[in-house]
């Protein structure tokens, strides 16, 4: 707060109330070897005037402005004015968990909404509450298969985000399951390696786009693990879905993904939410958290928690998740902002992303800098080789006011001298083409 909240008198009250004098008579109980004696060493209190003064300052230090082609999972799309007016109102933002359907009926319906969408967008029967990021899903879809197909093996694609690889496999670390990747060649699974490593799986799991931005064959994917009773996991981002195919349609079983993009800021990388649905008959292995739609003794609709999968509810170690919540406020962001866009609107900024990241990846080649990475189709993202030291360049680009895409080396020495550029929606002609010429004269 930028008060302080109690007064004095408050204080005695409070005390009086629970029959002690002071307030170190009221931590009597604690020994007196693991109390603090003396003064916190912080500086002296400021006025508010002061203080007020001092922020400023130190926010004035950021760099503000910049033009942004960072992505790799984290994105900069333009967020409708209604997004923040409608999550700001206090009966969503200050709201807790809807344990009460009776006094959370507007939450458990934004939710309800919200899992309506990412199921027409995924081509899924169903779909949780959200979770907590994409890697979280990434990784709760391959211990939903494990417990489904009752295998231990899950085969994910190296073409995947390195991080979530590695959140995956910090939980392979549990027994539970045996992680084996599967390469990538030009940014895509080995189709013909993956054949080879599915037997006996549990799941196969893809990113589409993959993390150099490359589109993968779905389909075809998708059927080498059915015909080895694999289950299909699919890590999607969802402003693509607006005009790609859903993943439901070619054959996955359980589509993920960062709703980040869904009208969440930035801010620094986070907080972001997953999401996470799948066809009906896994319903009862889906972690988290469902609500669904329902009606009373009257026959009038209501909304409830349908299914709450969780340690802390009867299933106890039954439960098929440790996840214990979801990204409420972030998943009703996203919900707000597919209503304000519409249909229609999502794929016109999904079209939008991919017309002008063709045309940024073109002229940066033309530039003689840059050379292609690989020849895989792609939609917003794409990696290129720099000809020259890349940290040297972005630097300097930093300095023009452009974040120059990510430097891939910092994953793999494989991916030494790549750089990922991202391009959504609010990227303008003018910025690319100066960002261009920027780079040029370097």
């Amino acid at each position: 707060m930028r008060f302080i909240p109690v007064s004095c008198e408050q204080r005695e009250h409070m005390l009086h109330a629970v029959g002690v004098r002071t307030v170190d008579e009221l931590f009597e109980v604690i020994p007196a070897d693991v109390r603090l004696t003396r003064p916190l060493d912080l500086p002296d209190g400021m006025s508010e005037i002061d203080l007020a003064a001092q922020i400023e300052a130190l926010a004035s230090s950021n760099t503000s402005g910049l033009v942004s082609f960072l992505g790799a999972g984290c994105y900069d799309h333009y967020i409708p004015a209604i997004v923040d007016a409608v999550v700001s109102k206090p009966a969503f933002f200050t709201a807790y968990t809807p344990y009460q359907p009776e006094i959370s009926q507007g939450t458990l319906q934004a939710i309800y909404e919200y899992q309506s969408m990412i199921c027409s967008l995924t081509g899924m029967d169903v779909s949780n509450a959200s979770m907590y990021d994409g890697a979280t899903a990434f990784v709760e879809a391959a211990l939903m298969a494990a417990r489904f197909t009752k295998r231990h093996r899950v085969v994910v694609s190296a073409a995947a985000h390195p991080e979530w690889l590695e959140v995956l496999a910090t939980y392979a670390e549990s027994g539970m399951i045996d992680v084996v990747t599967c390469p990538a060649v030009g940014g895509r699974t080995d189709v013909d390696a993956l054949a080879e490593l599915v037997t006996d799986a549990a799941a196969v799991l893809v990113a589409s786009p993959s993390f150099l931005g490359c589109v993968e064959d779905l389909s075809v994917i998708g059927d080498i693990a059915h015909a080895a009773g694999a289950l299909f996991v699919v890590a999607a981002n969802p402003i693509l879905l607006g005009v790609m195919e859903a993943p439901g349609v070619l054959g996955a079983d359980i589509v993920v993904g960062e709703g980040q993009p869904l009208g969440n800021a930035m801010s620094f990388g986070g907080p972001g939410f997953g999401f996470f649905a799948c066809r009906q008959q896994f319903i009862r292995q889906l972690p988290g958290r469902v609500v669904g739609r329902t009606s009373d003794v009257d026959g009038r609709p209501g909304f409830v928690l349908t299914m709450q999968t969780r340690e802390q509810h009867i299933r106890r170690e039954k439960a098929t998740s440790n996840i214990c919540s979801n990204q409420a406020l972030n998943a009703l962001t996203a919900g707000v902002y597919l209503a304000s866009v519409g249909m229609s609107g999502l794929a016109g900024i999904g079209r939008s992303c991919i017309a002008r990241a063709h045309y940024l990846r073109d002229a940066l080649i033309a530039t003689g800098r840059f050379s292609a990475a690989n020849a895989a189709p792609f939609a917003n993202e794409f990696a290129l080789r720099y000809d020259g030291d890349v940290a040297a360049m972005q630097h300097a680009m930093l300095e023009r006011g452009f974040l120059a895409g990510l430097d891939l080396s910092r994953f793999s020495s494989d991916y030494a001298g790549l750089v990922l550029f991202a391009v959504t929606e609010k990227r303008t002609r003018a910025q690319m083409d100066r960002f261009v010429g920027e780079v040029v004269s370097l």
